[in-house]
């Protein structure tokens, strides 16, 4: 009976080790993630030590743009409401709607008859006044050789002079009269101020119109303008790409694979203090009319660029709890573990830290990889089957190359 307790004793000791050894042994990260000795394995395990068959595509150096991506609206760079400035009638629509016009181009006519009759009354009365002062000037021309013979007194002659003075005055203000008569005159003929393309009209010939009222608006669509938000965290990296030059933009209309390039025109002088966001203006070239007043478009900022960034494929970054790493195939044929920083990711890349360039990256098969694994490529694999065509590593590699275009 004593013998019986002592086996049941040993055994719970057996049993408690063993569950204390895995509960406090920690849980396995990239730092002991090793393959161990094949001598410590036991001949069941080492048939698992087969190499895995991976492929892997070498990482590259190259200059990386670091892109701002947003949404925007395509916005006019000037909207003007024509309005007349006299109220009258109507005389003449010489556009049509939707149409597009040069600046200076004629819009409408107002009936002027009532104007250019107060400009002939205004240039009548300068005639009048004209003859009037050269009546009075040969007067006083006379006057000074009559006084100079003491026929007259020298106060009769400063009444000349004064009559003279005043009838010159009097000519000032009919030349004044003679310039609001042009002005009245010239609002009976609107043009445009600017070019661009004319909306909807909403009045016809014969109408009675009033300053107050809109006749049609001209919106200015080449060059055009996006407006669109960035993150405030982006703002200082925006402000020292516009201090070195011309900051580039990309818009690209939705649902189209057409691409404009731009520049930036504007940035706001405060931000929302809401949405956390800076609103920003990007102008572009419009000739084509690919870009429309009120349409949604997708645009990228290029704000700097990472000299020799080292890039691999997004997709053999492995995140874990101790950070980010990557596979790398050694000379030997086994994987080597390598903690990576991600700087900059764009589209299928990532631009990184921890690499040298030009180790040849694990992409596919990584999930049944520990560091030291022994590994085979797929090309080497294929090429020992007599299989033909393209292998992942070459498309991965292809892929790489496109980034860096």
């Amino acid at each position: 009976m004593k013998f019986l307790k002592a086996k049941i004793f040993a055994g719970i000791l057996v049993l408690g080790s063993t569950s204390a050894w895995y509960f406090y042994r920690g849980p396995v990260t990239a730092a002991n993630a090793t393959v161990p000795a094949a001598s410590e394995k036991s001949p069941k395990a080492r048939g698992a030590d087969a190499p895995v068959t991976v492929n892997v595509v070498p990482s590259v150096k190259q200059d990386v743009p670091v892109e701002l991506v947003a949404s925007g609206t395509v916005v006019p760079l000037n909207t003007v409401e024509i309005r007349p400035q006299t109220t009258n009638l109507l005389k003449g629509v010489h556009i049509k709607e939707g149409q597009f016009v040069r600046a200076g181009e004629l819009l409408f006519t107002l009936d002027d008859r009532n104007d250019r009759a107060n400009l002939e009354k205004a240039l009548a009365q300068l005639a009048r006044d004209q003859a009037t002062l050269s009546d009075l000037d040969r007067q006083y021309k006379r006057s000074q050789d009559l006084v100079a013979q003491k026929f007259i007194s020298q106060g009769a002659s400063d009444t000349l002079q004064s009559q003279v003075e005043a009838q010159q005055a009097l000519l000032k203000s009919d030349q004044a009269a003679i310039q609001m008569a042009k002005v009245a005159v010239s609002y009976s003929a609107i043009y445009a101020p600017m070019a661009g393309r004319v909306g909807a009209i909403s009045v016809a010939s014969g109408s009675l119109v009033q300053p107050g009222s809109t006749l049609v608006t001209l919106t200015q669509i080449n060059p055009i303008l996006v407006s669109f938000t960035v993150p405030e965290s982006s703002l200082q990296s925006l402000l020292q790409a516009q201090e070195h030059g011309v900051v580039h933009v990309k818009a690209s209309p939705v649902n189209t694979d057409k691409t404009l390039d731009g520049k930036l025109s504007f940035i706001d002088n405060a931000v929302d203090p809401v949405a956390g966001t800076i609103r920003v203006k990007a102008q572009f070239a419009n000739a084509d009319t690919a870009l429309w007043p009120g349409q949604y478009v997708n645009t990228k900022i290029s704000v700097s660029t990472l000299k020799d960034a080292v890039v691999v494929p997004q997709a053999a970054v492995i995140t874990s709890a101790d950070g980010k790493f990557v596979y790398a195939m050694k000379e030997d044929k086994t994987a080597q573990l390598k903690p990576i920083a991600v700087l900059y990711s764009f589209g299928t890349l990532a631009a990184v830290t921890g690499l040298s360039g030009g180790e040849k990256i694990i992409v596919e098969g990584k999930q049944n990889l520990r560091a030291g694994s022994k590994i085979i490529e797929a090309q080497s694999s294929k090429k020992a089957k007599g299989e033909p065509g393209e292998t992942g590593n070459q498309k991965a590699e292809v892929a790489i190359k496109g980034g860096a275009a």
